[in-house]
């Protein structure tokens, strides 16, 4: 383990078994609806994207977009910037928004919100991650990984300032790594 953090939160082995459990579930729900369009929220999602596609049987497409609310903090600042819009008309088509995590909810309740004006088929959301005691927003999720408590994660794509993304699990960063000691 990394000498930065405190303990493994979720193994390597139960995000995997949990991904291959949400690839199941969503196929069985769009097996019949086809034209699913996954959106990833960049960076974060980028692994749990990749390997939940894998583990989804029906067709699909899969665009990213990019916004942005935290930078080099632990929190987010509450204003959100569009970094990266996605490439893909979605009008029409069953879209699930990929997130590696939801705290707040202010985020991707301003991202539902872009994407529900473009008129999608449906709308649905499916995070790897879920802080329900930080929920300041409403947003209902679809799909949903693992529930964690109100500590800072590391790990399978989340990052603290670029790092820590590589690592095959989900961790709980030392506070002295992001916090001036």
């Amino acid at each position: 383990m990394h000498s930065d953090l405190a303990r493994i939160l979720i193994t390597e082995e139960q995000i995997a078994a949990r991904v291959r459990d949400l690839g199941q579930q969503i196929t069985a729900d769009y097996a019949e609806q086809g034209d699913l369009l996954l959106v990833g929220v960049l960076k974060g999602c980028a692994m749990f994207m990749v390997d939940l596609a894998r583990s989804i049987s029906c067709e699909l497409a899969m665009d990213f977009i990019a916004i942005a609310s935290y930078g080099a903090s632990t929190e987010s600042s509450g204003v959100v910037r569009m970094l990266k819009d996605l490439d893909t008309d979605i009008a029409g088509r069953h879209v699930l928004i990929v997130e590696d995590i939801i705290d707040s909810g202010l985020t991707l309740a301003y991202l539902r919100g872009q994407l529900q004006r473009r008129n999608p088929a449906s709308l649905r959301i499916c995070t790897l991650l879920n802080k329900p005691e930080r929920r300041t927003a409403d947003v209902a999720i679809d799909y949903l990984g693992f529930d964690i408590p109100n500590e800072f994660v590391v790990g399978y794509g989340l990052d603290y300032a670029e790092r820590y993304r590589n690592l095959p699990y989900i961790a709980v960063l030392k506070p002295e790594v992001y916090t001036d000691v």
